[in-house]
């Protein structure tokens, strides 16, 4: 796996001896590090669904503990305090939904690891960042595309709250990088120390020279696209999307 941003190397043509992925030694993303419990797929992608979209509420608390065992991967490398800051809804899209499950993972996750980790001092800052625009939906968007998407859709409220901290970013899927990288430029712009990912699931790279490795849906390719060269695409698994693409609105 990537040693940044968590995809498998062999996604990507490139020296084997390098720890970082193609993507990540072409265009670096802001965050120091990305971590992830599993793939983005079988009954994690039920999950998901049945939580986002079902919304099965006490789904989160399972989700969560498997949340917490992705963040615990970091303990030894990120710092001992951080300030944790789940990927922030647009107020229409919050509206419509009811609640935001990156909040809600973040809160169960949380949970368990004052137990794991006693000595790890996480502090949850859900209204720390905001997204300023409802940002469009990112299926079928070209890489650059998706980065224009969400370029400035990010602010932080007070940015006395980040400045010299360390943030740990979390949402519930990992794919491309674009809303990851926008919000943690948001917040490094901001004052923050530094900025650390952690998701419950990564989707894999998809290379039309190469076999596939993983997919996903229309929306969840909003949640973390990114610089991949020519060549390299995130796309939807066509024979089993389509009756997810008709109820999942777009951001």
């Amino acid at each position: 796996m990537c040693a940044r941003c968590g995809d498998a190397l062999n996604a990507l043509a490139g020296p084997s001896f390098s720890p970082l992925c193609r993507v990540c030694r072409m265009a670096p993303p802001p965050f120091v590090k990305a971590v992830a419990y599993g793939a983005y797929q079988g009954r994690m992608k039920e999950a998901v669904h049945a939580l986002k979209y079902d919304r099965l509420h006490p789904a989160a608390r399972g989700l969560g503990r498997m949340l917490a065992e992705a963040i615990a991967k970091l303990a030894g490398q990120a710092p001992a305090e951080m300030l944790v800051i789940p990927i922030p809804l647009h107020r229409t899209k919050l509206a419509q939904r009811g609640f935001n499950q990156a909040r809600s993972l973040a809160r169960e996750a949380l949970g368990f690891l004052r137990k794991s980790h006693p000595e790890w001092r996480l502090t949850l800052a859900a209204s720390t960042l905001m997204r300023l625009r409802a940002t469009e939906s990112q299926a079928g968007l070209t890489p650059r595309q998706r980065r224009l998407n969400v370029r400035g859709a990010f602010s932080v409220s007070d940015p006395s709250k980040v400045t010299m901290q360390n943030v740990l970013l979390v949402d519930d899927i990992l794919t491309t990088g674009a809303t990851a990288r926008a919000a943690a430029q948001a917040l490094l712009e901001a004052g923050a120390a530094s900025v650390w990912v952690a998701t419950l699931a990564r989707a894999q790279l998809v290379s039309r020279f190469g076999r596939r490795f993983a997919h996903q849906d229309a929306e969840e390719s909003e949640e973390f696209a990114g610089a991949a060269p020519d060549g390299i695409r995130y796309e939807a698994s066509l024979s089993t999307e389509s009756s997810n693409l008709q109820k999942q609105p777009s951001f």
